[in-house]
């Protein structure tokens, strides 16, 4: 073979060497790559796998935050009773001490049939400012109060206790004591402020045990309604301990019968809340009121009893003394006349453009604050600014408790039963 030929086929097969060797690394890439694309997944599948991880544990703690606040919404619902029984005390004593364990954001899930966040969270006053009237040591002379009672610790003070303490200066010869007729409420001050409070028959218990012989019972509540019968009823069944017992009248006196009849003691509660309704709005007369266009609207809590007509007979009484800018309302709405539909009809065409709202109630509590004063679309200052008619529309957040007047109008009634 001549030299050039050997050249020529060296040269050939070098370059087929170098052409193969340039495919190879052309196609290297794609196992690396292939790799790479392997390595991306699986960190993709990680990352999936740890958000699902992280949401399934904000799931179980949500439902665990959830449980913890469903077990004292329960514990609240149990308390949330008008019978006392034997373990009252330490159902109480439970609610309390599982409210505590919870954390903030687990307190603002509870919700029961009766339960919420604000049954032991809300701020309604310093209990310790209270005096729950429970001493025994009573002597023979005992003036029992007898109140419907409330949860708001700094209405309880000002007027529960306002009308007490009035008592307690008049007759200094006579014990005072407390009792509440509603257990839902002696409930709800003792679980959320360890204060115990007597039902009624807990305090003609503790009047008898303590050998008691003159018992006078003043109740606070408005009117010969519901409530006042219950308390006849409890007394009667203790007629027999004490060798004397007589029950003084409620706030606004006898009933009577239909709505035309008035009395001196409903003219003596117009007379006293108008003139503190007015005092407060900043007028010095309610005729100067009259003429600036304000009515003032009084707030019952109404009733289906028959003693209902003592609403329509406090519209009279205010009729009667000339008092044109003053309305009776209920919440109940009963008697139909004082459903808050019908007084702002009543208002409305009599033409006034200022309302103020009050509570006709012994205490400022639940009713006053948010059936009346309350942000709800169904409370009264609500529903009198959605109708458009008024210019203004205010709240004055006060008990009939605190007033003096009406704490000297119970003293009186107790004068009235001392000597018969």
């Amino acid at each position: 073979m001549k030299k050039k030929t050997v050249i020529t086929i060296l040269a050939l097969t070098l370059a087929a060497a170098f052409c193969l060797t340039g495919c190879g690394n052309n196609s290297a890439p794609e196992p690396a790559t292939e790799s790479s694309e392997s390595k991306s997944d699986e960190t993709e599948e990680t990352g999936d796998t740890t958000e699902q991880e992280e949401a399934a544990d904000t799931e179980n703690e949500a439902d665990a935050d959830q449980k913890a606040a469903d077990e004292v919404a329960a514990l609240i619902d149990a308390i949330y009773v008008q019978e006392r029984t034997d373990e009252t005390d330490a159902q109480c004593e439970a609610a309390k001490k599982a409210w505590d364990a919870l954390t903030d954001d687990q307190k603002g899930l509870v919700e029961g049939e009766n339960a919420d966040p604000d049954y032991f969270g809300k701020d309604t006053g310093d209990a310790s400012k209270d005096d729950p009237r429970n001493q025994d040591g009573i002597g023979e002379n005992e003036i029992l109060v007898v109140s419907f009672g409330t949860s708001y610790n700094d209405s309880r003070v000002s007027d529960i206790k306002g009308i007490e303490d009035a008592i307690a200066a008049a007759y200094p010869d006579w014990s005072v004591r407390r009792a509440f007729t509603s257990q839902i409420i002696i409930n709800h001050v003792q679980a959320r402020d360890g204060a115990c409070i007597d039902n009624v028959n807990q305090a003609l218990e503790r009047a008898v045990s303590n050998g008691v012989k003159k018992l006078i019972v003043q109740p606070t509540h408005l009117m010969h309604g519901a409530e006042y019968d219950e308390l006849m009823k409890a007394v009667e069944a203790y007629q027999d301990q004490f060798e004397n017992v007589k029950v003084a009248e409620p706030l606004l006196g006898e009933v009577g019968n239909d709505a035309t009849v008035i009395n001196e003691d409903k003219a003596k509660v117009a007379e006293a809340i108008t003139a503190e309704a007015v005092k407060d709005a900043g007028y010095d007369s309610l005729d100067i009121a009259k003429e600036d266009g304000a009515a003032f609207i009084f707030m019952g809590h109404g009733t289906s009893h028959t003693a209902k007509v003592s609403y329509s007979q406090m519209q009279t009484q205010m009729e009667a003394l000339g008092y044109e800018n003053i309305f009776i309302g209920t919440v109940e709405g009963e008697p139909e006349e004082t459903s808050c539909e019908a007084v702002i009809e009543a208002v409305q065409k009599a033409g006034y453009k200022k309302v103020i709202l009050r509570p006709l109630m012994v205490v400022a509590g639940d009713h006053a604050n948010n059936d009346m004063a309350g942000e709800e679309e169904d409370s009264w200052l609500s529903m009198f600014a959605a109708n458009g008619s008024f210019d203004r529309v205010d709240t004055q957040i006060s008990g009939l408790g605190e007033i003096d007047a009406i704490q000297q109008l119970y003293v009186a009634h107790i004068a009235d039963v001392m000597n018969l």
